[in-house]
């Protein structure tokens, strides 16, 4: 025969509640002292259920994403991006851009921070509850090449609309062949006004026939990346040449 506490127990591991089994006899002796209402008591106990799921789905969203763990807003020099760069951070980081499906394309000099700063953004959207992702776009290109040999890019392209943002990384940085373009076009093509990309590269848009090889295509890219979009120009020195021409300084 069960006791009280095993069998209260044994119904919230029924429940899937680890939770408010692992704290009701805490919070029951907490609610005791302070004279809390059974009202009170049950919604500590769901609160508490509630905040360590979303703080789990959170972290559980993080390592799904890719995302470098270094590449945050705790060591990204903000004074360093121009003032029309700065005005959007607010916005972007609060995410409501993604609800309109509008794109973040950062363009700028190697080493000037593109990938730094939207792989920053990645993790505050994460911290409000949204699914990213960050990608090469070498690795990109390579898993929808696979999956289009394997006859499975529809399945592919349905499991990429999940996530809110796609971060993809240094498009253009490798020329693409012709199978190559087609496949990057047709994952541009599925997410226009359906979900965001932000998109990092070193070229600019006058250039972008090398990636995409014909005219049409590459207009075609462009007006879909452009239509709903916020621009980011970072044309800044290197951080890295900087941060090494300092060291070097110091040491001399």
């Amino acid at each position: 025969m069960l006791g009280l506490r095993e069998e209260i127990s044994e119904h919230l591991r029924q429940l899937h509640v680890p939770t408010i089994n692992r704290c009701y006899e805490s919070v029951a002796g907490q609610g005791r002292k302070e004279s809390w209402s059974y009202e009170q008591y049950l919604l500590e106990l769901v609160m508490q259920e509630c905040q360590v799921r979303e703080q789990n789905r959170i972290e559980r969203n993080r390592r799904e994403s890719r995302l470098p763990p270094s590449k945050t807003f705790d060591n990204f020099d903000k004074k360093r991006l121009p003032v029309k760069v700065a005005t959007h951070l607010n916005v972007l980081t609060e995410g409501s851009f993604l609800d309109r499906a509008e794109n973040v394309l950062a363009f700028g000099n190697p080493g000037s921070g593109k990938t730094h700063l939207l792989c920053a953004i990645g993790h505050e959207l994460i911290n409000r509850g949204k699914r990213v992702l960050f990608t090469p776009c070498s690795r990109l290109v390579q898993d929808l090449l696979i999956a289009k040999k394997e006859l499975m890019i529809t399945r592919l392209l349905n499991k990429l609309s999940r996530y809110d943002a796609i971060i993809i990384d240094d498009i253009g940085y490798v020329q693409q062949s012709r199978d190559e373009m087609e496949v990057l076009f047709a994952l541009l093509a599925d997410r226009y006004e359906r979900g965001s990309l932000m998109v990092t590269s070193n070229l600019p848009f006058s250039k972008w026939d090398q990636i995409f090889k014909d005219p049409m295509t590459t207009a075609a890219a462009i007006d879909r990346l452009v239509h709903h979009s916020i621009v980011l120009e970072l044309n800044l020195p290197s951080y890295r040449l900087e941060h090494s021409k300092k060291a070097k300084g110091k040491k001399e």
